[in-house]
């Protein structure tokens, strides 16, 4: 199922109805109960909720990692679901960056070979091409003085800066972030939040953040609610 694809019309990301479950050794448990949410074309969305509420579940959906139980998620118009899965990836790998809370950067390779990594499979550029764009995101998030150093040479706070950058390589129109100050402590974790939310609206990035914090929450244009499953304004 497509919808019309009309950038006035349709939005740049929509979920409708999703429904996901994990089954475990004694019982089934519901996660996600019909969660439906649209966001457009630089919006800043964020959403929030208790421990185990769905939240990065939800998040792995709507980016096309993990396919849900029942319901779809449109980017563009496109259901991203009724794709092959070669197609769904590429897909992906086109307009949208992930930012996870615990950076997910390779330890055997460099700085400037983490941030390319996302455009390796698909992009058209050459090798040097590619490398100066790296490079220059690498600038941009502050980190030019260390493209050559290791992620674990790098503080945590760094790591994060090199995963926005990886996140930004294939220049994405869709960003998704769980949690991505989590892990550090509240001054970085702000300059952290300064740069996503000031790299977003440079590029004109829709952002989809998942938090427990109600300040980062505050930052953004609408704050949504998973509860029980079901996703409700704030």
């Amino acid at each position: 199922m497509n919808l019309v694809q009309d950038k006035n019309t349709v939005p740049l990301l929509a979920a409708v109805n999703l429904s996901k479950s994990y089954r475990l050794p004694s019982k089934v448990v519901e996660v996600l109960k019909g969660a439906s949410l649209e966001v457009r074309e630089g919006e800043c969305v964020a959403i929030i909720g208790r421990s185990g509420a769905g939240k990065s579940t939800l998040l792995h959906v709507l980016g096309g990692l993990d396919r849900p139980d029942a319901g779809e998620v449109f980017l563009r118009g496109q259901s991203l679901y009724a794709l092959s899965p070669a197609r769904r990836t590429r897909l992906r790998a086109q307009n949208v960056g992930f930012v996870f809370q615990a950076y997910h950067l390779l330890p055997e390779m460099d700085v400037t070979e983490n941030v390319l990594l996302p455009a390796m499979a698909i992009s058209r550029m050459g090798r040097a091409a590619l490398r100066m764009r790296a490079l220059e995101l690498l600038d941009q998030v502050g980190l030019a003085n260390r493209a050559c150093h290791m992620p674990l040479e790098l503080s945590g706070g760094e790591q994060q800066r090199v995963a926005i950058a990886r996140a930004l390589m294939n220049a994405p129109e869709l960003l998704l972030a769980d949690e991505p100050t989590g892990n550090l402590d509240r001054d970085t974790g702000c300059q952290i939040l300064d740069l996503l939310f000031g790299l977003a609206h440079q590029s004109r990035l829709a952002l989809v953040i998942v938090t427990h914090d109600a300040g980062v929450a505050a930052r953004c244009g609408r704050v949504l609610e998973i509860e029980e499953g079901v996703m409700r304004p704030r």
